[in-house]
């Protein structure tokens, strides 16, 4: 049998030890369930369906970010069921696509988070205006990611061919927060 192997899993050692001095925590989530959702605003799918622009609403262990008026993505833990969308879509018009395998999920926390996020994304990332409950469609390093700040640090939402290197920059960009 295949084994399932991350798109990140070569960099797990390399994540471990630069998150050994406390000032960054670096990690893959792999295997998030990833689900595009194209609907009319307040469609009742079951999950909360934010309407305002780069807002995030989580559920529970389910996250809904707003990609657009009509679109949203639902992170949802391994083993999320898109189907169960599906059948609350019911006969109505929309799409719900599991995208899971498109992407992967980098964890970048802990007290030089937003700094090490600065040095490659021109968003403004103090808490203030891009906190828990936000989300944004950005460049990171020259990398198209989708950020989700949560309490304990982002959710960086990287496509699979893109993981190793952005990987590579956050190391590399870590380098002067690891002691």
């Amino acid at each position: 049998m295949v084994e399932r192997r991350s798109p990140a899993a070569a960099f797990a050692g390399r994540f471990e030890a630069a998150s050994r001095g406390g000032a960054l925590t670096l990690r893959e989530i792999p295997f998030l369930t990833h689900v595009n959702v194209r609907v009319a605003p307040g469609t009742d799918l079951g999950v909360p369906l934010p309407v305002e622009p780069n807002t995030a609403v989580t559920s529970g262990e389910v996250t809904v970010a707003w990609l657009g008026p009509d679109e949203w993505l639902v992170i949802a833990p391994p083993g999320y069921r898109p189907e169960l969308l599906r059948k609350e879509l019911g006969e109505r018009h929309g799409s719900i696509v599991d995208v899971s395998a498109q992407r992967t999920t980098l964890f970048v926390g802990g007290p030089r988070a937003r700094d090490l996020l600065a040095h490659g994304c021109a968003l403004d990332l103090h808490p203030r205006g891009f906190g828990p409950g936000r989300c944004a469609q950005t460049m990171l390093a020259r990398a198209q990611v989708g950020l989700v700040p949560r309490e304990d640090g982002f959710l960086v939402l990287v496509r699979s061919s893109f993981a190793a290197y952005l990987a590579e920059w956050l190391l590399d960009a870590a380098t002067e927060y690891v002691t």
